[in-house]
């Protein structure tokens, strides 16, 4: 599987109230991803908090991932940063760490322009040396990258590929085909928003960067090859008995919830940074509920 294609597993960063990385805790989770064959880790993503932690801590979960699965699994670094500089220090640093392609969002307080983002990208890029995704996240950067900028961009050496939002009118056919139409041939476009993650497989996407993935990744796996094989009443099938967790996805956001699915599935009881906090008991006896649903359709 080529990278940037298949199913990308993001998965939470454990730290203690300090913004330590729990490195072994780390090591277990990433094993966890490799030993169910995921395409690749999305390392340092919104999931794994990459803006609650310092350069140093990016550098030992960079460190932790590729002592636990390089070589095993593509491991793809997430380098927000609010400085270009900033950014490329880190795009450095995971590049001298041995990870496998970067990742990277506009993150900046100050709304950006077009200009401003795509000088920062190929800034970005040049520092890495590394295959590049875009991150296109609006609901978080306020940043919303139009096709002409992701085409301008795909010229851009080491920038291969974007990560999309769903489209806000579901359409997932005709934005793929007009992002094929302006970027070249081998650009890859995936999409986030795992509630959309079958329909966008469907319709031909390359990836999908799946948060639930990276604490249940033989589950998003049997979801993502259904899909891929255009078994339609699979797909769905399995969909279904995910909608409960993407339900709660909606409502609490994801980021909360997966530190629920971590306790519920006695895989630690990791606390999110703060000021984020935990869900509530009743939210939490609900996201069990979603993943006994989720365990009793067969084949998973």
């Amino acid at each position: 599987m080529a990278l940037f294609h298949g199913l990308s597993a993001f998965p939470i960063t454990p730290t203690d109230e300090h913004g330590v990385i729990d490195t072994a805790a780390l090591a277990r989770l990433l094993t966890r991803i490799a030993a169910a064959k995921a395409d690749s880790i999305g390392l340092l993503g919104s999931t794994g908090g990459y803006m609650f932690l310092s350069r140093d801590q990016r550098r030992r979960a960079v460190d932790a991932a590729m002592s636990a699965v390089g070589g095993k699994i593509p491991v793809i670094v997430g380098v927000g940063a609010m400085r270009t500089d900033e950014a490329q220090a880190l795009a450095r640093d995971a590049m001298q760490a041995g990870a496998d392609a970067l990742l990277l969002a506009p993150v900046s307080y100050t709304p950006l322009t077009d200009d401003e983002v795509y000088e920062h990208f190929a800034a970005v890029a040049d520092a890495g040396q590394l295959p590049l995704c875009i991150y296109n996240n609006p609901g978080t950067t306020k940043f919303t990258f139009s096709n002409k900028l992701i085409a301008r961009l795909a010229k851009v050496a080491n920038i291969e590929a974007v990560k999309m939002p769903l489209p806000s009118g579901g359409d997932l056919r005709s934005e793929l085909e007009s992002l094929r139409s302006e970027t070249q041939s081998g650009f890859a476009i995936g999409y986030s928003g795992d509630w959309g993650a079958a329909d966008a497989l469907l319709a031909g996407a390359d990836a999908w960067y799946s948060v639930v993935a990276g604490l249940l990744p033989a589950e998003a796996l049997a979801l993502t090859r259904a899909a891929q094989s255009g078994d339609i009443e699979k797909a769905r099938t399995i969909n279904g008995a995910f909608e409960p967790l993407w339900s709660l996805f909606k409502e609490f956001g994801s980021f909360r919830v997966m530190f629920a699915i971590a306790d519920a599935l006695d895989l630690g009881r990791f606390e999110p940074p703060r000021p984020v906090l935990r869900l509530t008991a009743s939210a939490r006896q609900r996201v069990t509920e979603a993943l006994n649903m989720l365990g009793s359709v067969s084949g998973l």
